[in-house]
């Protein structure tokens, strides 16, 4: 078959920009479409093509004048997933392929993506999943009967079989085709600095519930560690790459599978820099992790702070207190690492709430602060939760930089205390 997976262009709108010009806020991060990658890595025998639409806009186009797709692909985020749904509608009426639509929103969602013109949607990991359901398109077979994936029927509700993902779902035979997007290599790099960045995974899902994460989803709450030899072997394929971020949602979430990675690391005389996420708990439980990792090349670590209290840690099941942030910068700062601290801003601040966070960034010298604006991502607890107060429904922002439930503040005031947070924190950025 012939095969198309679309990565989409950068399609989230800005309340402050368009409403206050405020157009201070960016995206800080760009890679290359690693989830399209692993699924291309599984499906051999078939002429596969990934077009990354964030790195080239006007590519889908140009590629679908050369080439015939049987069956297209698209993952997609939450702010992404009104292009997905219109672009399928197109490419459907335009080239009658078999659409298919995961990712994120649609294993947290996956009703949104019950519409004309898709076919399917394909729920959690789906490196194993896409494969068993092309088989059963080639040779004909019944596709209700393959765990994780629904076939649409617009107007019922999708019927789907639950997938009890493992690690035979990561199929770690078949590395990612890093090969498919090369032409777009030099685009994929850390912004602020201009530095070539390549992702690996080696774990997927995350041990915890914080009620705003959509990572369960994926793995339907397992949390699943890649082999050594595989995390190995796909660091070593981007050879030539400098800087590798290691792209779990928790990377040392088994404490001794990020040990024996970081030794197989040194031993394999890998000489790279590399960006993880890990808990602040975790790194003061195991500072002598972090002490290893930091010989090994470990350089920065993202980790979610979210909030500066116990209450509001509590309020969004955090499952760790206050003090071990804290606990965590200083262990860290002392190693030498620095830090990606991600913060939750809720829609609920006050101007003393965001003093107190500026306070607390400058004082903690937080080496890159990254913010978000608290967000109920549909399939998540927190949207359950706040439900009944969301008042923007538009999907297109859910970008975790809009206030999609009403500010406490008056909404433009809000907004320019949210974009010199921004200014403040990234006078000097350092990774």
């Amino acid at each position: 078959m012939n095969i198309l997976l679309i990565n989409p262009p950068n399609c989230g709108r800005s309340i402050p920009e368009e409403r206050y010009g405020i157009t201070s806020i960016k995206q800080i991060f760009r890679g290359e479409p690693l989830a399209l990658e692993t699924l291309a890595g599984n499906l051999d025998g078939h002429e596969v093509r990934i077009v990354d639409l964030k790195a080239r806009a006007d590519a889908l186009d140009d590629e679908l004048r050369g080439f015939t797709p049987d069956l297209i692909g698209f993952t997609a985020v939450t702010c992404e997933a009104n292009w997905v749904r219109a672009q399928a509608h197109r490419l459907k009426g335009e080239c009658g392929a078999t659409l298919v639509v995961g990712g994120i929103h649609a294993s947290n969602d996956p009703e949104f993506f019950n519409v004309a013109g898709i076919d399917y949607v394909v729920l959690g990991l789906g490196k194993q999943s896409l494969r068993e359901l092309i088989a059963a398109i080639e040779t004909g077979a019944d596709t209700a009967s393959i765990p994780g994936v629904a076939r649409t029927a617009p107007g019922q509700p999708l019927r789907r079989r639950p997938r009890a993902y493992s690690r035979a779902d990561l199929v770690e035979g078949r590395p990612p085709r890093y090969d498919l997007v090369a032409a777009d290599r030099d685009s994929y790099t850390l912004a602020a600095l201009g530095v070539p960045l390549g992702f690996v995974s080696s774990a997927f899902g995350c041990p915890y519930d914080c009620s705003f994460c959509c990572i369960a989803g994926l793995t339907a709450g397992r949390y699943l560690s890649s082999s050594i030899a595989t995390v190995v072997r796909d660091i070593q394929l981007l050879a030539d790459v400098p800087v590798i971020r290691l792209v779990d949602a928790n990377t040392f979430g088994n404490p001794e599978h990020a040990r024996a990675l970081c030794r197989a690391i040194v031993a394999a005389g890998i000489d790279k820099t590399f960006l993880a996420d890990v808990r602040a708990d975790t790194v003061v439980r195991h500072p002598e992790l972090l002490r290893e990792w930091r010989e090994a090349g470990l350089r920065s670590v993202v980790i979610g702070f979210e909030e500066l209290s116990d209450h509001g840690l509590d309020a969004l099941n955090k499952s760790a207190p206050a003090a071990a942030n804290l606990e965590a910068i200083a262990i860290l700062h002392e190693l030498g690492i620095n830090i990606v601290g991600d913060f939750i801003v809720s829609p609920d601040y006050g101007e003393a709430d965001f003093a107190r966070l500026a306070a607390y960034v400058a004082d903690q010298k937080i080496g890159l602060p990254i913010y978000t604006v608290l967000t109920p991502l549909p399939g998540t607890a927190l949207h359950r939760q706040l439900r009944a107060r969301i008042v923007n429904h538009d999907l297109d922002y859910y970008t975790l930089a809009n206030a999609v439930i009403p500010t406490r503040l008056d909404e433009g005031e809000f907004y320019r205390q949210f974009a010199a947070l921004y200014r403040a924190g990234h006078k000097q950025v350092k990774l």
